[in-house]
């Protein structure tokens, strides 16, 4: 008989474990309190980040810490009630940044990152979702040649040691591509290997579709909580009570608290986002997502509008949301691309579910059979999504992975 397995979680990452179980003939039941791809999965860039083969460290340098503390930055911002909550992961984290550290994460994160676009295809033709993919890569925009100079020689390095292809482009060049841009930028790096896409949480949700009709099942309803019975498990549902062989979690930023209740203590935190769509001012039309590298949001010309996403805001997961960050974000893009008027009622927030070492925990829960974790993706879950899909069903019919588990297993922590 096939095994019969529960996912809980319908972003990217629980569609894609659900979706690659299900191609293997497992019974399936994802769930979710919203309908897939409603969540985090919703609300990033929209990139299938190829050339992203190395995690963002947490800032070391001096002068980089002191421009954070007046808390008045794009990229980055925080609040002392949020830092201080998650005091201990983030030393771990600003610990892992080290440079001999981060030199040794660099090639084991790598290695998930250079299985995403061969993941992601086949799930796109299944999912009939061609239309919302575009296979240009983006553009990563500077205002100084100096730091554009030292972009280039970490994209250098990345295709020596990696296979990511890039393009460097003057002024002249990045005119041609993108022609409405300020003459402040003076150059860019055109990304040459991702893909992007005009509707992220709808691609997920093509997926999600994809993994129904072929069989699998869809529960939308709140998770109660998570039994073991003997050798099987019980997840109860607001709805309904389910028993089965396996349980994948894949709740996101959610992870963390819920795996306390099973004992496991995982050291998560968040980097909050927010994003808004704007139409753009007639006759100027955005070609490409573009990133403002050295300010820190992005621009991204989806079916909703073009979206303007912010960097990553420290704070508690339910703190309510703070504005001035995306506003802040806004008054810069509109002096680098004519954004005309805001297209939403409200922001969008969300959250990225983090680990301190910067690298998910995909694999067996080290004190429960047929218990599976799979979360803590980062900035990337949208991007590893199919990849984890995939080693995470090698390694539940225990199959040989594509690439060494080891340095994702939860053990480690």
């Amino acid at each position: 008989m096939a095994r019969q397995t529960v996912v809980l979680g319908a972003g990217m990452v629980g569609v894609s474990i659900a979706w690659h179980l299900r191609q293997r003939g497992h019974e399936v039941t994802l769930v979710d309190r919203l309908q897939p791809g409603r969540e985090t999965s919703f609300g990033n860039a929209g990139i299938i980040q190829r050339e992203a083969v190395r995690p963002y460290p947490f800032p070391r340098d001096v002068k980089t810490l002191l421009s954070v503390l007046p808390n008045r930055r794009v990229d980055i911002r925080y609040r002392p009630t949020g830092m201080v909550n998650a005091a201990s992961p983030l030393l771990r984290y600003w610990m892992n940044s080290a440079p001999k550290t981060y030199q040794k994460i660099v090639p084991e994160y790598a290695s998930l990152i250079q299985l995403s676009l061969k993941t992601h295809g086949p799930m796109i033709e299944a999912a009939g979702a061609e239309h919302l993919v575009r296979r240009q890569g983006w553009l990563e925009l500077y205002r100084t040649p100096e730091k554009l100079a030292a972009r280039i020689t970490e994209a250098e390095e990345a295709r020596r040691l990696y296979g990511v292809q890039f393009e460097q482009l003057d002024k002249a060049a990045l005119a041609q591509k993108e022609p409405s841009l300020s003459d402040t930028i003076i150059g860019a790096i055109h990304w040459l290997d991702p893909w992007t896409v005009a509707d992220p949480g709808g691609l997920v949700a093509a997926y999600a579709q994809a993994f129904s009709n072929d069989g699998g099942r869809i529960l939308q309803s709140d998770i109660k909580s998570v039994q073991q019975m003997g050798d099987r498990w019980q997840v109860n549902t607001a709805a309904e009570a389910l028993e089965v062989d396996d349980v994948v979690v894949a709740l996101g930023p959610w992870a963390g608290s819920w795996l306390k209740e099973l004992g496991y203590h995982f050291p998560t935190f968040v980097k909050r986002g927010y994003h808004m769509h704007y139409a753009p001012q007639a006759p100027a039309k955005l070609n490409f997502w573009v990133m403002d590298a050295e300010v820190g949001y992005l621009l991204a010309p989806m079916n909703a509008g073009v979206r303007l996403t912010t960097g990553a805001e420290l704070d508690r997961l339910d703190a309510p949301a703070d504005v001035n960050q995306l506003g802040a974000a806004e008054k810069v893009a509109r002096s680098v691309f004519p954004l005309g008027e805001r297209r939403d009622d409200a922001p969008w927030k969300g959250a990225r579910p983090c680990l301190p070492d910067m690298k998910p925990v995909i694999g067996p829960a080290p004190r429960h059979p047929g218990l599976w974790l799979a979360f803590g993706h980062g900035h990337q879950g949208f991007t590893l999504g199919p990849a984890t899909g995939h080693l995470m069903a090698d390694m539940m019919e225990g199959q040989p992975t594509a690439i060494d588990m080891a340095p994702f297993r939860a053990d480690r922590f």
